[in-house]
């Protein structure tokens, strides 16, 4: 039953991506994410239904706007898809139960902060602390107890802490992202930090290997390598802690 509900949730989860495609972009320009209506970001001509399609107008334009042939960023398709797919796999996961819901909520407010992030460096507060409210919330409605909450803060407050040591490596952004993560993941937001900063290493190494010492005042955003760690941790990451301390 959860698998062919997972079916059907992938065209909503389209849907919602490209609904997630315009929060990215406008939250962070303090635009209205309702007026005025879908538009070419470059020439500001209204973008008709049959080119709204999810994933689909992006392939019949080859990826450009209709009226002035500007090139539209992969971004958008992507955040699509992974919108779709992480909306499924909740619904396969938590099947028809209120958690699936809270999930979902959760998915897609990491998609929105992690677009939001990697293309303007920021982690939108109006998107971050409502949903870690919201989350907080269901979880500890759902799941009665103060793992949750104590989870989120104590996460933020290391989050915190290693800002105040390292300001360069870690933003208040990270910050309230930690607040969210910790209300939806408990005991294994522990995991999502492991999986993020480990991931994070990745495009690190590569900077130092291309600029030497000069990538030490590189900047990368970190909120997607969070998200990519707390999505493991929302599917796996019982399993991984456990796991991790049955080797002591």
């Amino acid at each position: 039953m959860s698998a062919v509900a997972a079916l059907f949730a992938f065209l909503p989860g389209l849907a919602l991506g490209s609904f997630l495609n315009v929060v990215a972009a406008r939250v962070p320009r303090r635009e209205s994410i309702v007026s005025p209506g879908s538009h070419c970001m470059s020439c500001d001509h209204e973008i008709a239904w049959y080119d709204n399609i999810p994933l689909v107008s992006y392939a019949v334009l080859r990826g450009r706007c209709r009226t002035c042939k500007a090139k539209i960023g992969l971004r958008y398709p992507a955040v699509e898809l992974v919108t779709a797919l992480l909306i499924s796999a909740c619904v396969w996961k938590f099947g028809l139960h209120p958690e699936a819901l809270v999930a979902v909520v959760f998915g897609a407010a990491l998609v929105a902060i992690s677009a939001a992030d990697l293309e303007h460096m920021i982690v939108p507060n109006v998107i971050v602390l409502p949903a870690a409210a919201v989350v907080l919330a269901a979880q500890s409605a759902i799941h009665p107890s103060f793992e949750w909450a104590i989870s989120a803060f104590a996460f933020a407050a290391f989050l915190l802490l290693v800002a105040l040591v390292y300001p360069g490596g870690m933003g208040m952004g990270d910050v309230k992202l930690a607040l969210l993560l910790g209300a939806m993941l408990g005991r294994t937001v522990a995991v999502a930090f492991a999986v993020g900063a480990l991931s994070a290493l990745v495009p690190s190494i590569w900077l130092i290997a291309r600029h030497g010492g000069k990538a030490r005042k590189m900047k990368i955003p970190f909120a997607p390598f969070l998200a990519l760690g707390a999505v493991v941790a929302l599917f796996a990451g019982s399993y991984l802690l456990d796991t991790y301390l049955s080797l002591y």
